[in-house]
């Protein structure tokens, strides 16, 4: 499998996500956060600075969630990528 184009597939990172004075987030609050982080499985045939293994930060809005062989992954489009760490 191998996406096409300006596409990227992810692999959404969950995380617990802790204020600064150690109070977990609900996940109403978690919603509320506009970035999701994620790793790369594998990047389009048109982009060129994101790789396979990138972990980034996209926006929540963005995408489309697939099952693939049984995991779940979500197709984003490079320009919704906004940090690459």
């Amino acid at each position: 499998m191998r996406p096409i184009g300006k596409y990227i597939l992810v692999k959404e990172i969950r995380e617990e996500i802790k204020t600064d004075s150690g109070l977990l987030l609900s996940a109403s609050d978690v919603a509320d956060i506009r970035y999701k982080k994620a790793v790369v499985a594998q990047s389009g045939t048109d982009v060129d600075v994101i790789s396979s293994g990138d972990t980034i930060f996209y926006d929540s809005r963005a995408g489309h969630t697939m099952v693939v062989n049984g995991e779940q992954y979500t197709v984003i489009i490079e320009r919704d990528v906004v940090v690459v760490e």
